[in-house]
């Protein structure tokens, strides 16, 4: 279940009487049937702060809470940009039946662009190679925010060396915005995040919350 936090109260209630009870009754149906399952949900909200927010009901966190894992920003996972994007490529050339591959140089740019959208982003990013491309995928075929055909009359952005991700993220998602007149959905784009993701960033900079 993707997005835990996003399903409608209404809904939580069902689902948490399934995990309670073992069972449901379909639509048109009269009797329980029994299910056996199991639930994996993820969330880009800390579960304690939607609980306080009304988002997700505590009951239904503490039920689906029997193993959490936290799984880290892409950004701060080392190896796993190269390994997912190899994977995602993969799938393209299996797809397409070719046999494209990452330069070392591209590959470089991948690992050091900081993912603010994670790996949505990067999934997208790597079919956006993919097109473009012959059967090399070299910095040039990347899109110009991770390297590829920069613009060198562009604005850029600069931070030293040290500075907090979450603090990152927040300025180049705010520097970003400004540079295309507050066009939200153009930002997103270029940030390679969904315009949800960009709305839920600025309400949290607006009430003081950073991830």
């Amino acid at each position: 279940l993707d997005e835990i936090t996003e399903m409608p109260i209404e809904l939580q209630v069902k689902l948490l009487r399934v995990l309670e009870t073992g069972s449901l009754i379909r639509i048109g149906g009269e009797r329980p049937t029994p299910v056996d399952v199991r639930v994996i949900a993820s969330t880009n909200r800390v579960p304690e702060e939607a609980v306080a927010a009304g988002k997700l009901r505590e009951d239904l966190l503490y039920r689906l809470k029997v193993f959490p894992i936290h799984l880290s920003p892409l950004r701060r996972r080392g190896d796993d940009v190269e390994l997912l994007a190899d994977h995602f490529l993969r799938l393209l050339n299996k797809a397409e039946g070719t046999n494209k591959m990452f330069t070392k140089a591209a590959m470089e740019r991948l690992r050091t662009h900081i993912w603010p959208g994670n790996v949505r982003e990067l999934k997208n990013l790597v079919h956006h190679a993919f097109i473009l491309a012959d059967d090399e995928i070299g910095p040039s075929s990347l899109p110009a925010e991770v390297g590829g055909g920069e613009d060198a009359s562009a604005p850029s952005l600069h931070m030293k060396v040290g500075i907090a991700i979450a603090e990152a993220d927040r300025r180049l998602i705010l520097a970003t915005l400004e540079q295309y007149g507050g066009d939200k959905r153009k930002a997103a784009d270029v940030l390679g995040i969904s315009l949800k993701t960009l709305y839920n960033r600025l309400n949290a900079y607006k009430s003081g919350l950073v991830e």
